[in-house]
């Protein structure tokens, strides 16, 4: 999934002639903090509502004032990570997209990058969860793969994530099964350390009562 995939051309940018109060009234309908400057098909910069309430005089065109704007944009055929990575770091609610020309085609609202990754997550499908710990050198997504479907489930998304300053990871597998006690037994049967797991029963103690009982089925 990239740039182009998530634009949305509802939101009509901001133009230089725009006065800083209509832009401050555009955002509070929409419900965003940053909007794209664009004229004619050059994007400028991104304006934020913090931008916004320190003008001198919003009433006067935003070309008036002497702008320090921002300029975070993604290409059209940038990856979903890497604008997820971009929302993130700048905290924005929106972000401009260029073609590889620079001409300006649209934003990527964060409301639409969350949707758009809850489909790439699988996140609607229903299944259970299971967070694996481990050490980086031990990961094998063949053998957490083979596991995972030598107990007639399949893997609908992995995720790595690292632990800050230390060699060990987790593994977040999502599965396309709710119940997954056969695909923990072979885990644990393989030596793996599962830190977290979810069902979609609706009943989290349910789910606490079934993972206390195999621990101590695993432990006989």
């Amino acid at each position: 999934m990239t740039a182009k995939d998530l634009i949305i051309n509802s939101i009509i940018p901001l133009k230089t002639s725009d006065t800083g109060l209509n832009a401050r009234n555009i955002m509070e309908d929409l419900r965003v903090f940053h909007l794209p400057i664009v004229n004619n098909e050059e994007f400028l910069g991104l304006i934020s509502q913090t931008d916004i309430d320190n003008l001198n005089i919003p009433e006067e065109p935003l070309g008036n004032h002497n702008l320090s704007l921002s300029r975070p944009f993604v290409y059209q055929d940038q990856n979903i990570y890497e604008i997820i990575g971009i929302f993130s770091s700048l905290k924005l609610t929106l972000l401009p997209v260029l073609d590889r020309s620079n001409n300006y085609l649209g934003v990527i609202t964060l409301a639409e990058l969350v949707q758009s990754f809850a489909k790439l997550a699988a996140v609607g499908n229903p299944g259970g969860v299971i967070i694996l710990e481990l050490n980086d050198k031990d990961y094998s997504l063949s053998e957490i793969a083979q596991i995972v479907e030598s107990n007639d489930a399949k893997v609908l998304g992995l995720y790595i994530t690292p632990f800050p300053d230390s060699t060990k990871i987790e593994i977040t597998v999502k599965l396309n099964k709710i119940d997954i006690r056969p695909v923990l037994q072979t885990f644990y049967r393989y030596n793996y350390s599962v830190a977290a797991l979810f069902s979609e029963d609706g009943d989290s103690d349910v789910i606490k009562e079934r993972f206390d009982s195999l621990m101590n089925y695993l432990n006989i």
